[in-house]
């Protein structure tokens, strides 16, 4: 007898990233581009272009409204975080990693990878962590 498998909806269900999340990620990412030890440049780029005067508010502490690209790159970025975090027992050799050059990358650094400002490239650290740490 056949049976009636249950459609699925046409657009899932999935969360969304709500405002006071954006808001932790945004403080969040603002000390880990310390630790990191990034210069405003490189982290307004990394954010997508941020404008300075934008950047220096997130620096304050007031990030404003943060649309959805900036949420998906603050994501991605607290994602490179995990899954240094997993990778290196010691934090500091987890923060440095991403000033070293590295052979994956064309002997770049993952920080000049990620400023070039694209959202795919934030991604392309993120999956190259994943895949060493074995998440895929």
């Amino acid at each position: 007898m056949l049976q009636e498998i249950p459609r699925t909806e046409a657009v899932p269900n999935t969360p969304q990233i709500t405002a006071r999340e954006a808001e932790a990620m945004a403080r969040a990412v603002i000390r880990l581009f310390e630790k990191w030890q990034l210069s405003d440049a490189e982290a307004r780029e990394i954010l997508g272009g941020l404008a300075a005067r934008t950047y220096a508010r997130w620096k304050a502490g007031e990030p404003g409204r943060i649309d959805r690209d900036l949420a998906t790159r603050l994501s991605l970025l607290m994602g490179i975080h995990k899954g240094l975090r997993y990778l290196f027992s010691d934090p500091e050799r987890g923060y440095a990693w991403v000033k070293k050059p590295n052979r994956a990358f064309g002997e770049r650094t993952p920080a000049e990878i990620m400023a070039q400002g694209d959202i795919f490239s934030l991604a392309r650290v993120r999956s190259w962590l994943d895949a060493e740490r074995g998440g895929w």
